[in-house]
């Protein structure tokens, strides 16, 4: 999300913990790649199985391709084993053992290591020649600044999309929870989150402000049709200021026309109003634009189909002096826009809050992008919203 404000002297430039090992010094956009697939990583490590009935090492495709040469040079591909095959049971799941694991938060290089068992020796998994297809193997491919300014910062890549979009992964993955939805991005920055849904989303509104964010969304879009496997018509890049009226000025969307181009239809209007899930990922740094952000949500949710709100952010600790203690900038504020379940079914009748959260656990969101840490400081909070409980 584009933050507000700004003056003409020169701003103070922030990067994000994701492009840790990005170029330094570097200058204008930049593209990473975020690969996954439908095997998720296990305490950050990619497990692969053993399986009986060969004995040929065969490596997972994404590691055959993303290994830069040590994997390939080490294991040798065409190497046959020799000895017994492990005995699993005949589901292909016993004696599961970890055979690679990325070393780095960031996927400007991508290094792997090789796993050990305890006496010293290589781990060597096995598997059926087409366990792993590589139409399992996926690549996200952002472009993205390393570092801008406060007002800029939704040209970044955060961890909070990277959960977010690992959560939408986890969904569609295992359910059909997300498959033929209408959805909007919610401050959307380099429209990461929005991308991964696409694949599975009958629509889904991408939005932020400012043309040189929304540029870098919309070149997002192209980069990523082909590989992901979407239909570049169902995504609508569109701008969404948090400080104007919804719905917001139409008028006729032109793509020729950069003044026109991010504009609202009264079709996208309708269309939003059949939205029933929201996204936003790390919008929460800013009580300012807090207010603003849930002033715009509540209006999107209260237009229109039942909506649910599905918020990742990263609490940023610092030294207060008001506090005299290191706290979580703005976490506290964030708070109290809503409740969570049990207090709202504490509160005594008609003073009951609008807004309701759930922290969701994120012990039941397997990572499935490969290229970054989460850490303990990042949450998604499911919020729903009922206008007619607002509090007067």
């Amino acid at each position: 999300m584009e933050a507000g404000g700004g003056g003409a002297e020169e701003e103070e430039q922030v990067m994000s913990e994701v492009h840790l090992g990005c170029p330094p010094h570097f200058s204008g956009l930049h593209v990473s790649r975020f690969s996954f697939s439908s095997r998720p990583l296990v305490n950050g490590i990619l497990r692969f199985r053993r399986t009986p009935s060969l004995q040929r090492l065969v490596v997972p495709d994404e590691v055959r391709l993303l290994g830069h040469g040590v994997i390939c040079t080490a294991l040798n591909f065409d190497s046959v084993l020799s000895g017994p095959s492990v005995d699993d049971g005949g589901d292909g799941s016993g004696g599961s053992s970890l055979i690679a694991a990325p070393s780095g938060s960031c996927n400007c290089g991508l290094p792997y290591s090789v796993a050990v068992d305890e006496d010293g020796d290589l781990v060597l998994d096995r598997r059926r020649r087409n366990k792993y297809a590589r139409s399992d193997y996926h690549l996200l491919t952002i472009q993205h600044g390393v570092t801008s300014s406060l007002k800029s910062v939704g040209l970044q890549v955060w961890k909070a999309a990277l959960l977010l979009a690992d959560f939408v992964l986890h969904k569609s993955f295992t359910s059909s929870n997300f498959d033929g939805v209408t959805a909007i991005e919610v401050g959307a920055g380099t429209s990461l989150v929005g991308l991964v849904l696409a694949r599975v989303a009958r629509k889904i509104f991408i939005t932020d402000r400012g043309a040189d964010i929304l540029d870098n969304c919309l070149a997002n879009v192209h980069i990523n049709s082909g590989m992901l496997k979407f239909d570049e018509a169902k995504v609508c890049v569109r701008e969404l200021d948090w400080k104007m009226s919804w719905p917001p000025p139409m008028g006729t969307y032109d793509s020729s026309d950069p003044s026109l181009r991010y504009l609202w239809s009264a079709d996208d209007i309708e269309e939003a109003a059949k939205a029933t899930v929201l996204f936003a990922a790390d919008v929460i740094y800013s009580d300012d634009l807090t207010d603003l952000f849930f002033d715009t949500v509540k209006k999107l949710m209260s237009s229109g189909a039942k909506k649910v709100l599905y918020l990742a952010l990263e609490k940023r600790y610092n030294f207060s002096l008001d506090e005299l203690d290191v706290v979580a900038n703005g976490y506290a504020h964030f708070r109290s826009f809503f409740a969570t379940q049990q207090e709202h079914e504490g509160a005594p009748d008609g003073d009951k809050p609008g807004l309701v959260g759930k922290l969701i656990d994120l012990e039941e969101v397997p990572q499935y992008i490969r290229e970054y840490e989460r850490g303990k400081d990042l949450e998604i909070w499911e919020i729903e919203y009922s206008p007619e409980q607002e509090l007067h």
